[in-house]
């Protein structure tokens, strides 16, 4: 009797897991041949209102301008530092130039840069206020990008 009731409640417990349909979906075809109503079409990518969206497309910028020393040729200096420095304060006596602001920045061996040596400053371009010193140092400076020179 055991071996009887063990037997059934295998088949109790073993029959749900069996599927009654085949495993591969049949198709459409198949089914209105069976007379079966066809399958409602599959979602294979996402809707079109529910896609995501990479967000507003950026304005074009304009190409920056060129940047203009309006006090003469941008400069190629080897160092640029203030009139406080002991080196350019030197240099300043010996040229005889008084500046009145230490804190004024200087520009120590300067040379203008034009045409296509423009973008071939390995050190500092600055636009400087008084280049009247040939060169050798070069009083107001401040720095401007290279790139943009």
């Amino acid at each position: 009797m055991r071996l009887g009731t063990f037997i059934i409640a295998l088949f109790v417990v073993a029959a749900p897991t069996v599927d009654a349909h085949p495993s591969a979906k049949s198709t459409n075809a198949e089914r209105l041949a069976r007379g079966l109503p066809p399958l409602p079409p599959a979602r294979r990518a996402t809707h079109v209102a529910a896609a995501r969206r990479s967000g507003v497309s950026p304005i074009p910028q304009p190409e920056p301008q060129p940047q203009v020393c309006e006090t003469g040729p941008i400069q190629c200096c080897q160092k640029v530092t203030t009139a406080s420095d002991p080196v350019a304060g030197l240099v300043l006596s010996l040229l005889g130039v008084v500046v009145k602001d230490t804190s004024t920045s200087v520009g120590m061996t300067c040379s203008p840069m034009s045409g296509i040596s423009s973008g071939t400053c390995a050190t500092q371009t600055v636009c400087c206020e008084n280049n009247s010193f040939n060169g050798l140092i070069a009083l107001g400076c401040t720095p401007v990008s290279a790139s943009t020179s």
